[in-house]
């Protein structure tokens, strides 16, 4: 997917490929890049590059009907000021994608994860959906997103101080610079967070000028303030085979509503309980690659998910999923050899939970 606000990007942006997507990881390539970009995001207000989420709208007299059965949330009821995360399953109760789902006075919007659009629009038009038009709206429309403790301030410079105020997952509509924009009041870090829906062709103005407020942070520095607050990064995650209560999204699963896309596998899932659970580690030495055994002592318990240098640790920060009855804080494992601690969720205190908006 082409990424509209690259040509904006400062020279030396170090550009990655995420699924179908072309996102900057780092907005420079000096060594301490990554750390500074996550200081802007704990400390300030950082703007960041959403356009390898894809925007697909649903629309057409079934469509509510059809959202209903493709997320795994209940959304029969989200108006057009309201938003909310949920998870779009496999028929096995697979993780497809982790979506945002903005009401619409029409029928409903879905922002994909970074890099798994073109995922879920083909899973999403393998699905009866009959008197509802799927639309992949990424052609016209792309996404900025503001993070940190001042995020807030940042809002209010660039569009309206009121806005800033809006409740969490609260959305408006609004006009900057004569165009529509969808302006929401979200967060994927623990921080205050705010996305910016707009036309592709007004994308590059509004992401210079929110440039003169607050510094950019790339993809590493987004998904390591997530990891941190246990915010779920599907990519990394959503291993084969893994069930939404050993990932730990079961909160992103409604298992009271009558029906959807791979509600008996998860309701399956719930009955049976949990061979295993995910839990966070740190260590001092090292990165474990996934698929590094977890011991306690000489016994195999689980494996790393996901391992990354965490700079608000100071130290190793990782997801392992371990036997449920060793899913527990404080306890002294090892991965690959190296020692390392169990730890309890989130494993950096945000900033913004002590700032107010002002």
């Amino acid at each position: 997917m082409v990424n509209v606000l690259a040509a904006t990007h400062p020279e030396g942006t170090v550009h990655g490929e995420i699924g179908d997507a072309t996102v900057p990881l780092r907005f420079s390539a000096a060594p301490d890049a990554l750390s500074q970009e996550y200081k802007v995001l704990r400390e300030r207000a950082a703007v960041i590059d959403l356009g390898g989420h894809r925007l697909i709208e649903i629309t057409g007299p079934g469509a509510i009907d059809f959202a209903q059965r493709v997320l795994a949330r209940d959304v029969e009821y989200l108006t057009s000021d309201r938003c909310m995360m949920s998870l779009v399953l496999d028929d096995g109760g697979q993780v497809v994608d982790q979506v945002v789902a903005f009401g619409r006075e029409d029928g409903i919007l879905l922002e994909s994860s970074c890099g798994a659009g073109t995922r879920l629009l083909e899973h999403l038009r393998a699905q009866d959906h009959e008197g509802a038009e799927i639309t992949d709206r990424s052609a016209d429309l792309t996404i900025i997103g503001l993070e940190g403790p001042y995020a807030w301030g940042v809002v209010g410079r660039l569009i309206d101080a009121e806005l800033a105020s809006l409740p969490f997952e609260a959305v408006a509509e609004t006009t900057w610079n004569g165009s529509d924009v969808i302006f929401a009041r979200t967060g994927f870090t623990g921080e205050y967070g705010y996305q910016m829906l707009v036309p592709r062709q007004d994308a590059a103005e509004l992401w210079t000028l929110a440039l003169e407020q607050a510094d950019p942070a790339g993809q590493e520095a987004l998904e390591l303030a997530m990891l941190e607050v246990r915010q779920p990064v599907p990519r990394h995650e959503a291993t084969p085979g893994a069930t939404v209560i050993e990932i730990g999204a079961n909160w992103l699963v409604d298992i009271t509503k009558e029906s959807f896309v791979g509600r008996e596998a998860v309701l399956e899932a719930f009955e049976a309980g949990a061979a295993r659970a995910t839990i966070g580690f740190t260590c001092e030495n090292g990165i474990p690659t996934p698929g590094t055994l977890i011991m306690a002592g000489d016994q195999v318990i689980g494996e790393v998910v996901h391992a990354v240098h965490s700079v608000g640790l100071g130290a190793t920060l990782g997801l392992a999923r371990v036997d449920r009855d060793l899913a527990a804080a404080g306890l002294e494992l090892s991965a690959g050899g190296v020692g390392v601690t169990t730890l309890t969720s989130p494993y950096i205190v945000p900033k913004s939970w002590s700032v107010p908006i002002i």
